[in-house]
């Protein structure tokens, strides 16, 4: 720490110079915090205490494709499963066909498997009772203005109602709200209908599902409770796959796009593109201050000194700026989660990532500086002062 006047004073020696960097680092790692955040939120979706109780069903084929209705009592015969729920897709949007919502017709017992949603009972038992009914959460009623006891109008991307048209009508009679101090993952931007009004209403879905929650009893057993459930339709026209939550969810996600390979990719070709910007900068500020260097080294500063003071500098210079767009990031997020009253939500940054920024920050910083600092470390003295 002796020398940082002297690193300090060398890094802004060319204060445009310095701070257009600056400026292109912190656009880095704002870009690097909003992208990892994202990737770490779906990497940690059904890790939660709750989801690591719950096994989902599906084909073997694709989600897309249906399972009989028949299949859930066969389930709830299956050693060490507590208790059995099923849900469909149905696609809704909201006045504009690009405008698509989360929307799952599911069984009247279906929250009774997330211990983590609340709702109030009230609520809850109008929704039983209301056969157009509609749960909405939080996040999508702050969204649109809606309040409870709204009629609203849904339209289906897949599904025709009874009178041959993709336009549906629900009331909205519950909210559906995190419980507080647990993570409920997406459900606060969720909407949930009743599943036997759905299959009513529509030709398409007749004595089928889209899939099948489960919940067990011991979630040390719960590879054995997969496998048997999986058993049951073995060799036939709907043979199913059955996966943890957090497993289910990723291999959904991979069916449209594999969120890490593209948050990496992009940022490969980000930090790819700084490496050469930062590297560049700090090989031009060394080549300028040749002559320094072997001033310092002429009064006693051993060639170990130079080297680490340049990637000290290095260093310092990519933390600053990395800092700046982490921190921006993370302020960024919530105020625009909170601006745009849930239209636009961007994850906080966790402590994983600040964990990871950092460590890339050192990194790069050390990579750029490598090439000058060594060329500073064998700097010869006389050759320097001449101008050689």
């Amino acid at each position: 720490m002796k020398y940082f006047h002297l690193i300090w004073a060398a890094l802004f020696r060319r204060k445009t110079r310095t701070f257009l960097t600056l400026a292109s680092i912190l656009a880095a790692f704002l870009l690097f915090g909003m992208l990892d955040g994202i990737r770490t939120t779906f990497a940690q979706l059904g890790r939660s205490a709750d989801g690591a109780q719950r096994l989902q069903t599906t084909s073997r084929l694709s989600i897309v494709e249906s399972l009989p209705i028949s299949l859930e009592s066969r389930i709830r015969q299956v050693d060490n499963i507590q208790e059995v729920t099923w849900a469909n897709w149905f696609g809704g949007a909201y006045q504009n066909p690009r405008n698509q919502l989360f929307t799952f017709a599911v069984a009247s017992n279906y929250l009774d498997l997330y211990p983590e949603v609340d709702v109030d009972p009230a609520q809850l038992e109008a929704w039983k009772r209301t056969r157009d009914g509609i749960l909405v959460g939080q996040q999508m009623m702050t969204r649109f203005g809606w309040k409870v006891g709204e009629r609203i109008p849904l339209q289906s991307t897949i599904f025709p109602n009874s009178d041959g048209t993709l336009n549906w009508s629900f009331e909205i009679v519950g909210v559906l709200r995190a419980k507080e101090g647990r993570s409920a993952g997406f459900t606060e931007a969720l909407i949930l209908m009743h599943y036997d009004y759905f299959e009513e209403a529509t030709p398409y879905v007749d004595d089928t599902v889209g899939w099948y929650i489960s919940r067990v009893s011991d979630v040390n057993r719960s590879d054995a409770a997969a496998k048997a459930i999986d058993a049951l339709s073995a060799n036939s026209p709907h043979e199913t796959k059955t996966m943890n939550e957090q497993a289910a969810m990723a291999a959904q996600l991979n069916q449209m796009a594999d969120i890490g390979l593209i948050v990496g990719s992009i940022m490969g070709a980000v930090f790819f593109t700084l490496l050469l910007l930062t590297g560049n900068t700090m090989a031009q500020a060394v080549r300028e201050r040749t002559s320094e260097l072997a001033v310092l080294k002429t009064i006693g500063f051993t060639s170990a000194s130079v080297l680490g003071m340049v990637l000290a500098e290095s260093v310092l210079l990519v933390v600053i700026g990395g800092v700046l767009g982490l921190g921006l990031a993370a302020v960024l997020g919530p105020a625009v989660t909170a601006g745009s009253n849930g239209a636009i939500s961007l994850p906080a940054i966790g402590w994983q990532s600040w964990a990871l920024g950092l460590g890339l920050m050192v990194a790069i910083g050390l990579l750029v500086g490598a090439l000058p600092a060594m060329r500073a470390m064998r700097l010869n003295i006389v050759d320097a002062l001449a101008g050689r």
